[in-house]
């Protein structure tokens, strides 16, 4: 009856706040009680969700460039499959099928922006080959690399963090398992704005019937500013994003806005100013047009984007230094239990087991081997010289950024992988260039190292989202890292599959297969093989902005992620932001605001969830033939008018969702 009353009562009310002196977090799930969570239910079920979704994935992404999250519609999944089959006690299970077949969307972000610039590179050099098992070597490496180095972390982003981040996808994710478990009328403020969220965005996707982002080219003036002064103002108008700004809150958001802001309505329109008849390519020489003769969009993608890379590694560089203190300690511990001194770890609560700290060290220690082995024979043609430098790299990255990764989901929910990426792709070519590797053998070894390094950040970003839900909910870290290391493996091989099918069918180089970010790397590490150099000075700009941020005690990471991601991402995270501040204030009743806030945040998890969950279903409707949608109503400036008004009564529904007789004053 203690158990039943425990699920009844939900997340305790300290789940999403800073805890005071001396409070401690207890779960939903009990430290001192055993859960069934590995079984061969929750195995079977967490392998089939990695197929699935791994193949989907990459379908999908190689399609339109986006790679959807998968733990929330496995989440769900795992909800109904476990409610359908009348488990008891399924939560802790539901946990462990999430965390093994959330492996896909990080594995195949990790392979699919990388790896296919290695076809898209063929048709212009035909020596350049790759085969299923280096696209499976590298993913599946590149994986367990970044499972291994995330685990000292845990605690750290989890537990001694706890209330600090906002966690977005893990608080939503969490939402879904918690109300599975509750079951009955405590679901259904979840179940109902998942319905709301999903409807919203399926019709959008689905049938167009408004258009998916708001602009100001609506009205003529906002078309001329857009053209001659090359300012612009887009909003997507999406239920998933709004729901993810509420989680975020209003204070990161703010933060990431003006990053956006910074370079959409000052960078850019500057860029225009300063150079409108020159055209800015020596870093990159497909650029054939003027700066003042392109859109806003292409001058953000062509030069602001960079800037944001830039800020992005610069602010990873000083997230470095102000951990260094946690990294050291993590090797230090490793080292300590190396030696012998592991006797306190089994004292711990079941809540805190992490696999051994001397497991991490030796496991860490022969995938490095193993990575270099790979990197000597399989890539360099035996060039042990080549492949030392190489390993080197890749593993220096890969440890420092994992941090980032990590803070970054727990910020803003997305991972800026493509961007740290690209900037691994850009270091890995310039130092190869610099000891002798050039040309196509250098354009392939320096994508076979951004593929381990890509999926290295992906996995360890999106497996401290796994690690945060298993907190909240009383799983044990333990069972959720062993059984990780499955799920990257089912994950690696389906998407080298996926690859290679997809390049027999379709070919990369068709147009049929967008793949931007495996374009982009692509179109960057060509001309650096060749001689020619990156956008440095864009690059020093992002930095020093980040570092001036630093000075001034503003947060460095989530502005340079606003710099990064595209304004019409970013400005809905400040409108769902702002819903939270409003709904948490708007009483005088403090024990109201945050019974209305608790009830947001149920909400903006199903706005979330169910936007997530019919975005895979459109998709797969719209490859599967079905796409009735009509281009030249999105044309229309009147389906931007519809897309306002939508987005107006959602955001009414939402804050007038957070009432009801229990929170009115």
């Amino acid at each position: 009856m203690e158990e039943k009353d425990r699920l009844a009562a939900g997340l305790p009310e300290n789940a999403f706040r800073e805890l005071k002196e001396g409070e401690q977090y207890e779960p939903l799930m009990s430290p001192d009680g055993n859960y069934p969570e590995v079984n061969a239910w929750s195995v079977t079920w967490g392998v089939v969700m990695a197929m699935l979704f791994s193949a989907a994935a990459a379908y999908l992404g190689l399609k339109v460039g986006q790679v959807f999250e998968a733990a929330i519609p496995i989440a769900i999944i795992a909800v109904g499959v476990s409610t359908a089959a009348k488990r008891s006690k399924a939560l802790g299970e539901n946990v462990i099928i999430q965390s093994i077949g959330a492996c896909s969307g990080a594995v195949v972000a990790g392979a699919i922006f990388t790896l296919p610039a290695i076809y898209i590179l063929q048709a212009k050099y035909p020596e350049m080959s790759a085969s299923f098992m280096k696209i499976f070597i590298s993913s599946l490496l590149g994986g367990i690399i970044g499972i291994l180095f995330l685990i000292p972390f845990r605690k750290y982003f989890v537990s001694e963090m706890h209330g600090k981040y906002p966690f977005p996808e893990a608080t939503a994710t969490t939402q879904v398992l918690v109300s599975g478990a509750k079951g009955g009328d405590q679901a259904k403020p979840l179940l109902i704005a998942g319905i709301v969220g999903g409807l919203y965005d399926f019709i959008v996707a689905t049938f167009g019937w408004w258009n998916e982002n708001f602009t100001t080219r609506v009205v003529g003036w906002g078309q001329y500013l857009a053209d001659h002064a090359k300012l612009v103002l887009k909003v997507n108008t999406g239920a998933a994003v709004l729901g993810l700004g509420y989680i975020i809150g209003f204070k990161y958001a703010l933060i990431i806005c003006l990053g956006s802001v910074s370079v959409w309505w000052l960078i850019v329109p500057g860029l225009a100013l300063l150079f409108p008849d020159t055209v800015l390519n020596q870093w990159d020489p497909s650029i054939t047009t003027a700066v003042g003769d392109m859109s806003p969009e292409q001058i953000f993608t062509s030069y602001g984007k960079s800037i944001g890379i830039g800020g992005i590694a610069m602010a990873g560089i000083i997230g470095i230094i102000k951990s260094w203190g946690i990294i050291k300690s993590a090797v230090g511990l490793a080292a300590q239990e190396m030696k012998g001194g592991s006797g306190a770890s089994t004292a711990l609560k079941r809540t805190e087991k992490d696999l051994s700290f001397k497991f991490i060290a030796i496991a860490s220690i022969l995938t490095i081997i193993v990575t270099f082995l790979f990197f000597w024979f399989g890539v360099m043609d035996g060039n042990m010289f080549f492949a030392l430098v190489a390993i080197v790299l890749v593993t220096v990255i890969a440890f420092l950024f994992t941090t980032v990764a990590a803070n970054a989901i727990a910020i803003v929910g997305s991972n800026p992988v493509s961007g740290m990426t690209l900037m691994t792709l850009i270091l890995a070519s310039v130092v190869m260039v610099g000891i002798g590797l050039k040309g196509t053998n250098g354009m392939l070894a320096a994508l076979i190292m951004g593929g381990v390094v890509c999926t290295a950040l992906a996995v360890a970003g999106a497996f401290i989202t796994d690690l945060k839900v298993g907190y909240w909910l009383g799983t044990t870290p333990r069972k959720q890292e062993q059984w990780k290391f499955l799920g990257t493996l089912v994950s690696a091989a389906t998407v080298g599959g996926v690859m290679m099918l997809l390049n027999e069918t379709y070919g990369f180089t068709t147009g049929q297969l967008a793949a931007p970010q495996a374009n982009a790397m692509a179109a960057v590490i060509d001309p650096l093989m060749n001689g020619v150099g990156a956008p440095w000075l864009l690059y020093a700009i992002g930095a020093a902005i980040a570092i001036v941020l630093t000075l001034c005690k503003v947060p460095a990471l989530p502005f340079a992620l606003g710099m990064f991601i595209p304004i019409q991402l970013n400005l809905p995270l400040l409108v769902g932001g702002a819903i939270s501040w409003y709904v948490t204030t708007r009483s005088k009743n403090e024990e109201v605001n945050k019974a209305r806030g608790e009830k947001g945040t149920l909400i903006a998890s199903g706005f979330i969830a169910g936007g997530a969950l019919m975005g895979v279903v459109s998709a797969l409707l719209r490859f599967g033939g079905f796409n009735p949608v009509s281009e030249s109503w999105l044309a229309n400036p009147m389906s931007e008018v519809c897309a306002l008004v939508a987005y107006v009564l959602l955001i009414w529904y939402f804050i007038c969702a957070t009432k009801d007789k229990t929170t009115r004053s």
